[in-house]
């Protein structure tokens, strides 16, 4: 994407007019400078394109993610080695690397999805500086080894199959000190008593109406909207 700023250059007198003159830049690529601008961008990425229900595939929400990136960023998280685990189409590693991180592991079961997040980093590279290091993972969470700064996820919530979100959480926990993790509002109690039984702790707990489109036959709403969770989680 080629952008196109306005640069004033000339500041002169005609009469009793001021005048600017203008000249036209064209700029190839440009870096992420606001919550604003990552919204935007996320909302072009790819989402599913044959959604699996086993899995409790659903897009992220572009300005959700956002906004946990950001408020990431601003805490001076993103910029180690993250692992998005569950990744899906890569909505949230791709976040963190236009924000700095240093390595972003997208970690998926499904090989669809990683190609759709492999073409979205395409883009999204053909249009910004990143410097960071993009590494795509075919396995099961559960069998993923590498230690990481923070963990990004929005896994499965269970409903589909008991306990997936358990699994999720226990592999975030053994990875890194940190972890942002999407669930259902109703978990709270389960999620601050497994948070104590594996020594960690909830810091902070960001609860948004989170839209889910049509995808699947049993959708009966263009558009619902269900109360969710991301809960930060720190090592204790």
């Amino acid at each position: 994407m080629s952008v196109v700023w306005w640069i004033n250059t000339k500041i002169f007198n005609m009469g009793s007019i001021l005048c600017l003159e203008y000249v036209k830049v064209s700029v190839n690529k440009v870096k992420m400078v606001s919550k604003g601008n990552l919204e935007v961008i996320l909302s072009k990425l790819d989402v599913f394109n044959k959604p699996k229900v086993r899995l409790e595939q659903y897009a992220m929400d572009s300005k959700i993610g956002a906004e946990i990136l950001w408020n990431a960023f601003l805490s001076g998280e993103i910029e180690g080695v993250i692992a998005d685990l569950g990744c899906g189409t890569g909505i949230l590693g791709i976040g963190a690397l236009l924000l700095g991180a240093k390595r972003v592991f997208f970690v998926d079961i499904d090989e669809n999805a990683l190609k759709i997040a492999k073409s979205n980093l395409k883009i999204i590279k053909s249009e910004f500086n990143i410097g960071g290091e993009a590494v795509f993972i075919c396995k099961d969470v559960a069998d993923f080894n590498e230690k990481v700064n923070l963990v990004l996820q929005n896994p499965p919530f269970g409903i589909k199959v008991r306990n997936s979100d358990r699994i999720f959480l226990k592999k975030a926990m053994e990875l890194a000190p940190l972890t942002y993790s999407f669930h259902k509002i109703e978990s709270k109690k389960f999620i601050e008593g497994f948070c104590k039984e594996n020594k960690h702790k909830v810091s902070n707990i960001f609860e948004f109406n989170y839209p889910i489109k049509a995808e699947y036959e049993f959708h009966k709403k263009r558009i619902h909207r269900f109360k969710v969770g991301c809960w930060k989680i720190v090592k204790i």
